[in-house]
């Protein structure tokens, strides 16, 4: 009796073996298409992210110098850093130039977002207009800082004096603390275009029968922004502060023009540091060892936007348990 009478499906006769060599089979199969799409992003990330990045990790480990190879140290040039006073100095600027600068811009950014997303006459100029600190290039904006905080003519110091508020210049980049909330604040004024377009891009794609809904519920402004605007912005939110973060750490640009590290290193950021012992200090063992260990402060931002993300996988259909 055949399959067919008794109702069965013959099972599939497995397939042939497929014939010819394994590269011109691989060159065309499905499976391998991503692969040979992210080739050459993934030669271009090796080249010139993971490559300088292991060479400075080895460095860190030997007492190489400009014009000398080194020789393998293991941790000397660590435990060197770990009493090294200015070292230490370097890092808790370095973490308060973060926080207060990262933390402002975010508040600021958000607000300017909020604003933005309204119906305002002259929208897509006034979009326009607080891009522009973001596009102009930082040593350009470091100039003009270095300018308006001059002991000498800052137009800032000029108009306080004219409205009877000071008696005399106020030396913001030659007082330990005027100069690091200087550095700050032109940070801030860098970076706040960026987290505002980037969240004003995330408002977008809210959905208004959200917002229509909650206003016939009755809700307040601030009801519609806790349940609804700040939620659907979390993932937006991580990712956006991850690299608000990450640029501001690293900083370089602006903290060397203004201030070179002074007064007495009080704006002496890690990556200022590093440059001065590894460049113009010659120690480039020293340098990167200095490099490396902002390796740790960068990945610890990373994870913590890797659980934020994780915390709202319901708004993809999943529980958030």
């Amino acid at each position: 009796m055949t399959d067919v009478a008794l109702g069965t499906t013959p099972a599939p006769l497995p397939a042939p073996p497929p014939d010819g060599p394994l590269w011109p089979r691989l060159k065309v199969n499905r499976n391998w298409l991503g692969f040979w799409f992210m080739l050459p992003a993934a030669a271009f990330l090796i080249l010139f992210l993971a490559y300088p990045l292991g060479l400075g990790v080895w460095l860190s480990f030997t007492d190489t110098r400009i014009g000398r190879s080194g020789a393998f140290i293991g941790l000397e040039n660590y435990e060197w850093l770990w009493d090294d006073t200015v070292f230490w100095l370097s890092v808790f600027n370095t973490l308060l130039y973060t926080i207060v600068a990262s933390a402002v811009k975010f508040a600021i950014g958000l607000y300017l977002a909020l604003l933005l997303n309204e119906n305002l006459p002259f929208k897509a100029m006034l979009r326009a207009i607080v891009l522009i600190p973001f596009i102009v290039p930082t040593v350009l904006s470091a100039i003009a800082f270095w300018w308006l905080f001059d002991s000498q003519f800052s137009i800032i110091s000029w108009s306080l004096r004219q409205l009877g508020l000071i008696s005399g210049n106020i030396n913001f980049l030659g007082d330990v603390w005027n100069a690091r909330w200087s550095v700050i604040f032109a940070n801030i004024w860098r970076g706040v275009p960026f987290v505002a377009i980037t969240l004003l891009a995330g408002l977008q794609t809210v959905s208004p029968s959200l917002y229509e809904a909650a206003i016939i519920d009755g809700a307040s402004r601030w009801q519609i922004f806790r349940r609804i605007t700040y939620p659907m912005l979390t993932p937006i939110i991580a990712v956006v502060m991850t690299f608000s973060v990450l640029f501001t750490f690293t900083d370089f640009q602006l903290i060397w023009v203004l201030t070179r590290g002074g007064p007495v290193n009080a704006t002496q950021l890690m990556a200022t540091l590093s440059y001065q012992r590894a460049i113009l200090g010659g120690q480039l063992g020293e340098g990167a060892a200095i490099a490396t260990a902002m390796i740790p402060f960068l990945l610890a931002a990373i994870l913590i936007s890797w659980f934020g993300l994780q915390r709202r996988k319901w708004q993809q259909g999943e529980n958030n348990e």
